[in-house]
């Protein structure tokens, strides 16, 4: 009996110990899940503030990338001896020279990692933290696996911060360049009026004043003026439905896009010298909204207006093939052409109004726009524009 007491006594004083052990062994494990949920946290701060200073209008692009670096060596494990620095290359429209950016005690260790900032396979740059000192071997070197992933992750949103910033400066020049063609197009108008228009109808109005003298003309010379008069009243009124064609096509809706853009082809060869071939197949019983038919008519009119102003050609051609699911429409020329290969960069970036308004054009109507030439041989512009979910608007 005794042995037994004694037995549950060893037993009772050996399961205290065991829960003991226990405790003692949890307390670090706990500590460690603390740590780990404060890194995690660390690195959240770190992404939210990103995108909060991104939504700061003020910011230039190079202040963010500063306090972007700051932002880094607090959010990693050691931040008191993190260092960090952010290189980007010169990008048109963004960072016309290039930016070198590094936190103030950045410092020369064989402690770092690296991250390329790149998007859509064109290299920005890298971004580059250091530890300054000697630190426990981790996953990788003395950085934490989540600290690698987080690197990547910033260096994708500064990556995306370039491209936006180099978007919105194309954006603001476009703007520019459109409202000054607006303003373009508006003092040819207004000129339009008052120069010709209001001044022909001005001079009628005095000649019809002449009829009503005491002694006005009679016979044949009052008849030669009648005829003169109908005949300048005649040019009034064209040219009175000229401005009006040019600013919206009145046939579009009653004729359709293929008959108004055989007109207007026609129109092109007997008022500015350039004969023009228009052609279209597979058109028949093809429904598009008004949307696209009015984009489709633009893109030919500025097309051949660019023809007009500077291919020096003798003629021209507008096809117009429905090729399922595609529309496809070309405009080619026999004029001077150009090396597209020598000037390929200058023609992508270029700002001129007709050729951004036709890719922009293609663009709105999920299309692509593509040029063919070469010196001498003239330009063929091909549009590609997909037609399988445009069948609930009018019939062409």
């Amino acid at each position: 009996m005794s042995d037994m007491r004694k037995t549950k006594a060893q037993l009772v004083e050996e399961l205290t110990r065991l829960r003991e052990e226990g405790a003692c062994a949890a307390v670090p494990e706990h500590e460690r899940v603390l740590r780990a949920l404060r890194e995690r946290v660390k690195e959240l701060n770190c992404l939210y503030g990103i995108s909060r200073l991104a939504q700061n209008r003020e910011l230039s692009l190079e202040e963010l990338i500063r306090q972007v670096c700051g932002l880094v060596c607090e959010s990693w494990q050691y931040p008191e001896i993190t260092c960090a620095r952010i290189r980007l290359a010169p990008v048109k429209d963004a960072l016309e020279e290039g930016l070198d950016c590094a936190t103030r005690n950045f410092g020369p260790s064989r402690f770092a990692q690296k991250s390329a900032i790149e998007i859509g396979g064109e290299l920005l740059g890298e971004i580059e933290v250091r530890y300054l000192e000697k630190r426990p071997k981790s996953d990788e070197g003395p950085f934490l696996r989540e600290e690698r992933h987080l690197l990547d992750a910033v260096a994708d949103k500064l990556a995306r911060l370039v491209e936006a910033a180099r978007t919105e400066a194309r954006m603001r020049v476009l703007s520019r360049e459109l409202i000054k063609a607006q303003e373009k197009e508006r003092l040819r108008i207004a000129t339009e009026l008052h120069d010709h228009l209001a001044q022909d109808l001005a001079s009628l109005k005095m000649e019809l004043g002449g009829l009503t003298d005491p002694r006005p003309p009679a016979g044949r010379e009052l008849k030669r003026r009648l005829a003169a008069m109908e005949e300048r009243l005649s040019g009034v009124i064209a040219g009175i439905r000229d401005l009006a064609y040019d600013l919206l096509p009145p046939g579009l809706e009653d004729l359709g896009l293929v008959r108004t853009l055989a007109r207007h082809c026609a129109d092109v060869s007997s008022r500015a010298g350039l004969p023009v071939e228009f052609f279209a197949d597979g058109m028949e019983g093809l429904r598009l909204t008004f949307e696209a038919q009015i984009n489709i008519y633009r893109m030919v009119q500025e097309a051949l207006a660019n023809v007009r102003r500077h291919a020096q050609a003798s003629q021209a051609t507008v096809r117009l093939i429905l090729s399922h699911p595609k529309l496809i429409l070309r405009i080619e020329d026999d004029g001077q052409g150009v090396d597209l290969e020598e000037r390929q960069d200058e023609i992508r970036e270029s700002r001129r109004m007709g050729l951004w308004s036709l890719r922009e054009r293609a663009r709105l109507l999920g299309g692509t726009l593509s040029l063919r030439s070469r010196p001498g041989r003239g330009m063929l512009v091909h549009i590609e524009i997909p037609v399988e979910n445009r069948n609930h608007g009018d019939e062409v």
